[in-house]
């Protein structure tokens, strides 16, 4: 590797430490879901890290004084990365939390995040130990392309533990912007999602499909209940959220305000499936949001779970087989989660404890 080369990878890898750590929160805006007093994640009320958290502090779940039987000598703690709290992301892993600490001697530490991308730079630099991304998301970084981030510089201990469920592409409009179909939003105030997320690169995706440039439109970025907001007040025109369907957020924001959802036609849903092979055909179905009575056709991505080659194999083996082996305990996803179809759009190689539970 020349001089050159390794000052380049060294900065890359610097930037993805970075966005690992301590998310994006100084590039989106702090919206006090992860980091702050009082957020879900390390705050002294939080759900994850504080005094009072849900996970490792005094009066904590699983490994404090006080907790439930995951004392120092009987269980790790494992950092476990989500996405937003308005996703499907963050609820679906609470509830996994549930399951592993029923069923191993392990805690499960829940935090918020930027999503997808942040959480592969969480597990190249070892903050988690387990997260949730896209199989989009993982290909490009485990084959180092298709992002700057992650162009030419592959994530070499990023492993796959299993995938979940489709991740449903919405592009919530404004009904008084008038725009119906992806075309329209030219010259639109649009929210990609947050910046750096997995949300965002599919947004960019599939507006560059119809000859749509950053330059070309307005681009906001904030997180699924930013974007309800902003929605709601009028301060935008449409909206890119990237879950499993219902997503909290557009569910909430359907019960105060009126909305629609872009129907994608068939040429450009088909332009789009020619144009990435992660993409697969995907349909919101009529009734999920408010008055919303036809279904939608659009388009999606696969949710799964990712961890990092040099964590333990034992342990990844026993979260596994804790998910897995009681789907029955879930509530979130239920359709889409279980162990003949964990395998199924699986974008890079698994790891260890993984392939022994599914062998």
């Amino acid at each position: 590797m020349s001089t050159d080369d390794t000052l380049t990878d060294g900065r890359r890898r610097t930037v993805l430490k970075s966005i690992g750590a301590a998310g994006l929160v100084g590039l989106a805006g702090c919206t006090g879901d992860g980091n702050g007093n009082g957020g879900n994640g390390n705050g002294d009320d939080g759900n994850g890290n504080g005094d009072d958290g849900n996970g490792n502090g005094d009066d904590g779940n699983g490994n404090g004084d006080d907790g439930n039987g995951n004392g120092d000598d009987e269980g790790e703690r494992i950092a476990w990365h989500a996405g937003g709290t308005g996703g499907t992301y963050y609820p679906l892993s609470n509830e996994f939390k549930t399951t592993v600490e029923e069923n191993t001697p392990h805690t499960l530490q829940v935090q918020s995040t930027g999503a997808s991308v942040e959480n592969v730079g969480s597990l190249e630099s070892g903050d988690a130990d387990f997260a949730m991304i896209q199989n989009d998301i993982a290909y490009f970084a485990r084959n180092g392309e298709s992002l700057d981030v992650f162009e030419g510089a592959p994530v070499e201990n990023l492993r796959g533990v299993a995938t979940l469920y489709p991740e449903t592409i919405h592009i919530v409009i404004n009904p008084d912007s008038e725009i119906s179909t992806l075309s329209d939003l030219e010259g639109a105030t649009v929210n990609t999602g947050d910046l750096g997320s997995g949300t965002q690169v599919n947004a960019l995706q599939i507006l560059d499909t119809v000859g749509i440039t950053t330059d070309d439109f307005t681009e906001q970025n904030d997180g699924f209940d930013g974007a309800a907001d902003q929605l709601r007040d009028g301060d935008i025109d449409a909206a890119f959220v990237v879950g499993g369907w219902p997503v909290g957020a557009i569910a909430d924001l359907a019960e105060t305000a009126d909305i629609e959802i872009l129907n994608i036609d068939d040429e450009t849903r088909q332009d789009l499936l020619d144009g990435a092979q992660w993409f697969a055909e995907d349909t919101i179905p009529a009734g999920t949001y408010g008055d919303i009575d036809e279904d939608v056709n659009t388009i999606s991505v696969q949710a799964m779970i990712a961890t990092r080659e040099e964590y333990d194999a034992d342990i990844v083996e026993e979260v596994t087989a804790a998910i897995f082996d009681n789907t029955d305990s879930l509530s979130i996803k239920t359709d889409f989660i279980n162990v003949d179809t964990a395998q199924d759009g699986m974008s890079i190689e698994l790891h260890e404890g993984a392939a022994r539970y599914f062998e």
